[in-house]
C-alpha cells in the first residue's frame, strides 16, 4: 500500500512559477522512478518528466528548459519546478511512483491530481 498525496497546484498567470510536490507513504522496499504526468481537458495524459533512480532526469520536449524534476532530502518525495508558465501547461497534473514493495512485489502508485491553470 503505497500512496501518494500531492500538493502545490493553483493558477498562475503567464510566465510564473509553480512549485509540485508529492510525498509517498507506506511500505517501500524500492523506488526505480518517479515522474509527473499531466491531462488537459479533451487530451489523453502525457508525460511531463521523469527522474530515475540513478538521478537521471528527462522531460518532454514541451517543457524541457523551463520545469526541473528533483527528488528531495526525504526519499519518498518527489517535486516539479515549473518556470515560464504558459497557458498551454493548464493541466492537471499527477504524480506517479514505481518501485518494488518487496524484493518481488513491485507497485506503480498515483496521485490524485492537482490543477495547475496558467491564465491572466
Amino acid at each position: 500500500q503505497v500512496q501518494l498525496v500531492e500538493s502545490g497546484g493553483g493558477l498562475v498567470q503567464p510566465g510564473g512559477s509553480l512549485r509540485l510536490s508529492c510525498a509517498a507513504s507506506g511500505t517501500i522496499f524500492r523506488i526505480n522512478a518517479m515522474a509527473w504526468y499531466r491531462q488537459a481537458p479533451g487530451k489523453q495524459r502525457e508525460l511531463v518528466s521523469r527522474i530515475s533512480s540513478g538521478g537521471s532526469p528527462n522531460y518532454a520536449d514541451t517543457v524541457q528548459g523551463r520545469f526541473t524534476i528533483s527528488r528531495g532530502n526525504a526519499e519518498n518525495t518527489v517535486y516539479l519546478q515549473m518556470n515560464s508558465l504558459k497557458p498551454e501547461d493548464t493541466a492537471v497534473y499527477y504524480c506517479n511512483i514505481m518501485g518494488s514493495t518487496t524484493y518481488y512485489t513491485s507497485f506503480n502508485s498515483w496521485g490524485q491530481g492537482t490543477q495547475v491553470t496558467v491564465s491572466s
